[in-house]
């Protein structure tokens, strides 16, 4: 989708009140966005191929940013993805490899990452990354990421029954998947609900562990005795196909607990951000440097809404974008309610291994659905090399 550049320049002037305004205005529609007198919406059905288009400038910038990355590591990182030829259904046998910085496995997850239609954020505070790799080709399933959760989720403060005060305290009891997905091949064999459900596994929860229990915390200097209980997710495209009934016997179980309010600045992104950014600058504003270690996970926000006010806007209703996420809760103990309301400390642990998950993944969707869609063996590393080269949807295969 098309997107107006003139709001990029390269000029170190920060641009005047009235050309940010209207740079703002010619983006927001061009993104597909409509304007009334209460601010800018969405006309129509949100359908996830809308959603899609919607984030399709904000994949462009990122793609641009990493076009170096890719074509100085692509053609050696594509070989680690399975042709559709090379994926026996019946036989995949996942396992968990724990990403570690600077490393092949690093390169790995950064660049499968960039076939997300809608870009994944890089987490923050406490953040666990994994590939999913299949032993019988020795290729990528998928991959899966969990980081710090944000402090204000009302859909998950009202379903755990927090106060303010029970959240600081025992938010540590909890991390956030910010990735979560499978790559072609196994994308198309229903493999997003197998990497889904790995993050329950008994693997995780020990890698968790050894990395943080015990461990000071950098910024608070608090030393990390809290055991994992919760795991949350949002849905990247409205209704979620993936988490949807997705339910291991005696495992992991995705309980939806509510929705996102539809509010944030991924809409906001590239050359338009920079703006209200140098626009902040010009009147020495903290936030337009406050993107730093130990300031929090909402620079952007805080820089987009303040910026908008000096504009004479109403932050909100640019901010608000409406399109919704759903709010998924993982429950990694049979008493995580109690542990999160403070009212016990043992955990009882539900986790089972990443084997038991795997077998029953694969007998209730992954061989089903290769027995009735053959589609996946047509998948080839050209067409995953071309999406990420010239911009295509990731999700055309």
């Amino acid at each position: 989708m098309a997107t107006d550049r003139r709001d990029s320049r390269s000029s170190n002037q920060p641009p005047s009140a009235v050309s940010l305004r209207k740079a703002i205005h010619r983006h927001l529609l061009n993104l597909g966005f409509s304007k009334n007198c209460d601010g800018y919406f969405v006309d129509g059905e949100l359908s996830k191929q809308k959603i899609r288009d919607l984030h399709a400038a904000q994949r462009q910038d990122v793609l641009k940013r990493n076009l170096p990355f890719i074509e100085a590591y692509g053609p050696e990182l594509v070989e680690y993805f399975a042709t559709g030829r090379q994926v026996d259904p019946a036989s995949i046998d996942p396992e968990l490899v724990e990403v570690t910085a600077e490393s092949l496995e690093s390169r790995l997850f950064r660049f499968a990452c960039l076939l997300w239609s809608v870009p994944v954020s890089q987490g923050f505070g406490r953040r666990l990354r994994f590939l999913v790799r299949d032993r019988q080709n020795g290729r990528l399933i998928g991959l899966f990421a969990i980081g710090d959760p944000v402090f204000n989720l009302s859909a998950r403060d009202n379903w755990i029954g927090w106060t303010h005060e029970d959240r600081k305290d025992r938010l540590i009891h909890v991390m956030d998947a910010y990735v979560v997905g499978a790559l072609p091949p196994y994308s198309q064999l229903i493999g997003g609900k197998l990497v889904a459900a790995l993050m329950g596994s008994k693997e995780v929860k020990e890698v968790y562990e050894r990395k943080y229990l015990g461990r000071q915390a950098v910024i608070s200097k608090k030393v990390n005795r809290a055991r994992l209980v919760l795991l949350t997710t949002t849905s990247a495209l409205g209704r979620s196909s993936i988490y949807n009934r997705l339910r291991i016997p005696s495992g992991p179980h995705f309980l939806r607990i509510g929705a996102t309010k539809g509010f944030g600045h991924f809409h906001l992104s590239g050359g338009i951000f920079e703006s209200l950014r140098r626009y902040l600058e010009a009147s020495g504003h903290p936030y337009a440097s406050g993107n730093r270690f130990g300031m929090g996970p909402n620079w952007k926000i805080r820089v987009a809404r303040t910026a908008l006010e000096q504009l004479g806007i109403d932050g909100n209703a640019i901010l608000k974008h409406g399109i919704k996420r759903e709010v998924y809760a993982i429950p990694l103990a049979k008493n995580w309610q109690e542990i999160l309301l403070g009212r016990q400390k043992n955990v009882r642990s539900c986790v089972l291994p990443a084997s038991e998950i795997a077998d029953f993944c694969l007998r209730r969707w992954i061989v089903p659905r290769a027995a009735r869609d053959k589609r996946y063996k047509r998948v080839t590393r050209c067409k995953i090399m071309d999406c990420l080269l010239n911009g295509g949807p990731g999700s055309a295969w």
